[in-house]
């Protein structure tokens, strides 16, 4: 997402506890001609995740369009599960988004609007088994998306989410090669293809675009056409 919103000429500010990463993503849009920053902290640290938004805004000035994508899938047992467990994953998977939209709103209201775009999963829909923690939480971002649309929507802003199914990313990759893997999420959808990070960040590019300008409040399934509602 942060390379396709480069190539659109968007100045691009990345947050990632994985520094390394995050600024290997900021070199290669800085070395395609882009404008981008980087800073290593973990989104789950809310205090240093807004300490990290400020550290972008002097670099790349107001922030417009904010991507709210870090999560954790771990699967995990509900009868063995722990209330410091439980809590870690509220604290990876869900309370960092309003966080960083309440950083990032001061900036879209005095620019006259701005877009937030957060990121589920269908892990819920699907009522997926030994996901209890992140099933929740993924869950609750489509409630926050909603009603952070109408608190923000009267300054122009819009809040939308896009859940998830399997994607191919960076750590799931491998799974390309399994021909049982393929086979399977096949035999789930509707279109019978596997969705690639690629696929995501063209629906952000809409969703962030005048295009989507009545668009707020909204999940939108991105899956390749497996859950359907």
């Amino acid at each position: 997402m942060a390379l396709a919103f480069a190539r659109h000429g968007a100045p691009v500010g990345i947050i990632d506890r994985n520094a390394v990463g995050a600024d290997a993503v900021r070199d290669a849009i800085m070395a395609a001609g882009g404008t981008a920053a980087a800073v290593g902290a973990d989104v789950a640290d809310i205090p240093a995740l807004t300490v990290a938004i400020a550290a972008l805004r002097r670099q790349l000035g107001p922030i417009q369009i904010l991507i709210n994508n870090a999560g954790h899938d771990e699967r995990h047992d509900f009868e063995t599960m722990t209330a410091d467990y439980w809590d870690d994953r509220m604290a990876v998977n869900l309370r960092h988004l309003a966080f960083a939209a309440q950083a990032v709103t001061p900036d879209m209201k005095q620019s006259g609007g701005g877009t937030i775009i957060n990121l589920g999963s269908t892990s819920r829909m699907q009522g997926a088994a030994g996901l209890i923690a992140y099933g929740t939480a993924k869950a609750a971002i489509g409630g926050f998306t909603q009603c952070l649309s109408h608190d923000l929507g009267p300054y122009g802003i819009r809040v939308m989410c896009i859940a998830l199914g399997r994607t191919l990313t960076e750590r799931s990759r491998a799974s390309a090669n399994d021909p049982a893997y393929v086979s399977e999420t096949l035999a789930r959808r509707a279109i019978q293809q596997l969705v690639t990070p690629d696929d995501i960040a063209h629906l952000a590019l809409w969703l962030a675009s005048d295009d989507a300008g009545i668009m707020s409040g909204q999940t939108l399934i991105a899956d390749g056409g497996h859950v359907q509602r």
